[in-house]
């Protein structure tokens, strides 16, 4: 059977390992230099053991535990630990080369002992790097400071060979201090100023390296097992399962961020709807998050900070502030702070709402209605409780429906951007708002068992033309809809392509932790896997967000797209051949649309920015780099405003000023421009279709009826 919920993605969270017998315990009490050795426990080596015959059995894929996925393992650990590959040296990753096949077997015994050496070995290289950080920036911060020089650092060491020996490290270390010291300068800081955030950087740094716990070494390692299954399956240590829980039950006090550790940095991954980050327009998927502050309080810089304690240092009592120092996503590596109230996340403010566009075409005024659905909720107390008022997705977007329809609309667009999925049967109850009867969705589980869900109702709420609207954050549900509506022909899907989470998990307890497992996957009724692939649109819109960063198959080892048999339904055809000229349409209204060339050219911009292998570490060049952006971004900006007929402005500051001025007061349904151009568009296209052959008829005489059986 399919979970009661679509589960939403969470990255994983910092990882944590360990276990072995008492007699191999007392083997490395600590390192010559003063590092603590963590060392696993009985009970880690029981959950080694548990975790390992889960996935074997209850695992989607169940791939065999052999060599060959012992080797991907022990590949993904390292990664885990040290992926930008800045503090291993090249003989230590020899020393751990004999365990690359045998951690198969290890794994099924509870053998945990050669993992924890691996990462104290990690914990010794990362204290002798923080160490070397602080003296360079106590006795060398002259030569750091000198940003006069040729210089460069490389911006991604990923697949870097590995340091051969400790000079070179310290020459890489160098490089990266005066690259960190040049970012603060840019930032706005002094020499003085740059140099005291950078010593309390590492010193802090140092001082959450002593409080390492076996937990630590223990989850990084079973993540590291877990996730060569497939992203989403994770184990989490008791406190990140009470943050996981505290997150989906939508009780967490705080800016409504879902955060992961990327490299040394906190990455934003997605962002709650109406949540306090979604509702100041500020926070954006793909920022990185260096350093927080309470209130008017200092900042706290969080490099290199396990996810959990800046999950702690984030959240907080509603009404108070959080401060942040963002470095945006495409940007120069320069910071910008942003100022958030924490709040709750309430279900009216996820609530879907409706508006009304109106347009003009031959001297006739069009009234489009728009119902924007942040997520598929459901008050599931109110309904067990017997509340005849109870509030979700399917009866508020149907009395939205009949509201609409007295305001005499012409056509509805349904609005998922942003929708990061939510209830499964929600999803199921409101396709069924505009197809009579049929099948929704397939759910595949472990097994190869199909269940196919269906509509058996045959009333509809709407009948009339439709346009479906997604980026590539609508995700899980949201990719259900848009996968069905498509797939009958029942109305058009618009945006950019989806995110591509196509799988469903399920919490196991393990006494001590959990265990996210993947055990089911996602078809549509043509058979065509949500999963990795996403949802493709009809018609194309550009978008900022980058698919190798956000997204399902910008996550490492995400399980394939694949096919099953499709499901018996009767496919409208609708728009069959005139799909392309409803394309090429839109195409030359986007192509004149000043808002909508502003985002292309913005996309271009991003994909140039971080195209960039390396980064100067001139001050001169940096600043001419950076100016030579800004001006970029400002001709970008002036273009659009001569466009329609505004005053241009004269510095990129202006430009960063804007926004703030456009939506002082934060309202969460506030849209920038482009934001609301690409709303427009999706009306035009609707009215397009309002003048297609097709549409001359009744548009839902061809729609599914009881008649139509389910495939099982």
């Amino acid at each position: 059977m399919p979970s009661q919920f679509v589960m939403k993605s969470h990255p994983p969270v910092l990882p944590v390992f360990g276990l072995v017998s008492s007699l191999l315990l007392a083997m490395a009490p600590a390192f010559a230099d003063g590092t603590a050795s963590v060392q696993p426990s009985d009970d880690q080596s029981r959950i080694a053991r548990i975790v390992t015959r889960q996935l074997s059995v209850q695992h989607y894929n169940r791939p065999v535990l052999n060599d060959e996925l012992s080797g991907e393992i022990w590949k993904r650990y390292l990664g885990e630990m040290d992926n930008q590959r800045i503090y291993l040296l090249a003989s230590d990753v020899q020393s751990f080369e004999p365990w690359r096949l045998k951690l198969d077997d290890q794994l099924k015994a509870g053998q945990l002992l050669p993992a924890f050496t691996m990462f104290n070995r990690y914990q010794q290289r990362l204290r002798e790097r923080l160490e070397f950080a602080v003296s360079e920036l106590d006795s060398n911060s002259k030569a750091l400071f000198d940003f006069t020089g040729k210089d460069s650092v490389e911006n991604d060491r990923k697949t870097a060979p590995w340091v051969r020996n400790k000079a070179e490290l310290d020459q890489l270390w160098r490089l990266r201090l005066k690259a960190a010291a040049l970012a603060l300068k840019l930032s706005g800081k002094s020499n003085d100023e740059a140099l005291t955030t950078l010593k309390r950087r590492y010193k802090s740094q140092l001082t959450m390296l002593g409080q390492t716990k076996a937990e630590d070494a223990f989850q990084t390692f079973m993540n590291a097992f877990t996730e060569t299954y497939d992203p989403h399956t994770q184990y989490m240590s008791p406190r990140n399962s009470e943050n996981f829980n505290i997150n989906m039950s939508l009780q967490l006090e705080g800016i409504g961020a879902v955060l992961q550790t990327d490299d040394e940095y906190t990455k934003v991954m997605r962002i709650m709807p109406a949540s306090p980050a979604d509702k100041s327009h500020q926070l954006k998927p793909g920022d990185r998050i260096v350093a927080v502050a309470e209130g008017d309080k200092d900042f706290v810089d969080i490099l290199g900070w396990r996810i959990d304690e800046v999950v702690e240092l984030i959240r907080g009592t509603k009404g108070t502030t959080v401060r942040l120092q963002v470095i945006p996503t495409g940007g120069d590596g320069v910071t910008k702070e942003i100022s958030l109230v924490r709040n709750t996340i309430e279900l009216e403010d996820q609530a879907a709402s409706k508006k009304v566009l109106e347009y003009k075409r031959n001297g006739v005024v069009r009234r489009i209605g728009v119902i924007k659905l942040p997520t598929f909720y459901a008050d599931f107390k109110g309904m067990q409780s017997g509340d005849p008022e109870y509030r979700s997705t399917t009866r508020d977007v149907h009395r939205l429906i009949n509201e609409l329809k007295q305001e005499r609309i012409q056509g509805i667009i349904l609005d998922l951007r942003n929708n990061g999925g939510g209830s499964l049967p929600e999803v199921n109850d409101l396709i069924g708002e505009f197809i009579t009867t049929g099948p929704t969705v397939q759910v595949r589980d472990t097994r190869g068992r199909i269940e196919t869900l269906g509509d058996g109702n045959p009333e509809v709420a709407y009948s009339g033309p439709l346009v479906v609207v997604v980026n590539r954050l609508s995700a899980s549900a949201a990719e259900i809809f848009a996968g069905a509506i498509q797939d009958y022909g029942r109305g058009l899907v618009v945006g950019s392509t989806t995110f591509g989470k196509g799988t469903v998990q399920s919490l196991r307890d393990l006494g001590h932790g959990q265990l996210k497992i993947t055990e089911a996957k996602f078809y549509r009724i043509s058979g065509a896997s949500t999963q990795n692939k996403g949802v493709e649109p009809d018609i194309h819109f550009p978008e900022l967000f980058d698919p190798k960063e956000i997204g399902e198959s910008a996550l490492e080892r995400a399980m394939a797209w694949d096919t099953i048999k499709a499901a018996r339904y009767q496919q409208l055809n609708q728009w069959g051949s005139k799909i392309k000229s409803l394309e090429a349409a839109s195409r030359a209204r986007q192509a004149r649309n000043p808002d909508i060339r502003y985002l292309t050219e913005q996309q271009k911009l991003l994909a140039d920015l971080k195209d960039q292998k390396t980064t100067s570490l001139n001050e001169k060049v940096r600043r001419s780099e950076k100016q030579s952006q800004d001006d970029k971004r400002l001709a970008i900006e002036n273009r659009r405003r001569q466009a329609k007929g505004q005053t241009a402005l004269k510095d990129w500051d202006d430009v960063e000023d804007l926004f703030e001025k456009q939506n002082p007061d934060h309202d969460p349904n506030y849209e920038r421009p482009e934001e609301q151009s690409l709303l427009q568009e999706a009306g035009e296209i609707l009215l397009d279709t309002l003048s297609a052959p097709q549409a001359a008829k009744h548009p839902a005489a061809a729609l599914p009826t009881r008649r139509n059986v389910v495939e099982r």
